[in-house]
Formats: structure tokens, C-alpha cells, sequence
């Protein structure tokens, strides 16, 4: 599923978020807690929302959005307790998700 390898690692500010995620464990379906981010985020930008459009958005703005929110440094209503829910690993492990959605449409 997830390895992890401190020569693959992704930087976001001060943290380092060090694995790869294999083939495996994106074609098994979406990691804990991705599944929940289309109840709120919208799947296509025809939709009409308040809530922003997660699935063009860069590896690197998802992750730090989600630190951000988890840390309380980026106000929300709801983000905040839902980032807080996740470690690092998670986070990235849905980023990875996100990003490989994208790659299908």
C-alpha cells in the first residue's frame, strides 16, 4: 500500500511527507476520508457552489490547504474538524487519490 521513502518526499513549508503510494493502493478505491470530499466539493465546475472545486487543483495546494485547516491557520466551518481527523499520511494518501481522479477524466 503506502511506502515510505524519504527519497520520494514531497515538501509542503516545514513539513516533509515522505511515501509513495503504488498503483495497488490507488486501483483498491479511495483511501479513508476521500471518499467523504465529493458529499461538499463539487465533481465538475458545471456545478454552481460555494464550496471550491478540489479536482484541478495542484498536488501541492491540496496538501497545504489541508495543513493549513488542520493547524487552524486557514479559517472554515467545517475543514478544520475534518483535517484535524487526518495524519500526514493520510492527507497526502488522499491528495494522491484526488490527483489520480484526475488523470481518468
Amino acid at each position: 500500500m503506502i511506502r515510505l521513502l524519504a527519497a520520494a518526499a514531497g515538501r509542503v513549508g516545514a513539513l516533509v511527507l515522505p511515501f509513495v503510494i503504488t498503483a495497488g493502493a490507488i486501483a483498491a478505491g479511495p483511501p479513508p476520508g476521500a471518499a467523504s470530499c465529493s458529499g461538499c466539493h463539487p465533481a465538475s465546475a458545471a456545478v454552481t457552489t460555494p464550496v471550491p472545486q478540489i479536482l484541478d487543483r495542484k498536488t501541492d495546494e491540496i496538501i497545504a490547504a489541508m495543513l493549513a485547516f488542520r493547524a487552524g491557520e486557514r479559517p472554515s466551518t467545517v475543514m478544520g474538524r475534518i483535517a484535524k481527523g487526518f495524519s500526514d499520511d493520510e492527507i497526502r494518501a488522499i491528495e494522491v487519490w484526488l490527483a489520480a481522479q484526475q488523470q481518468k477524466r
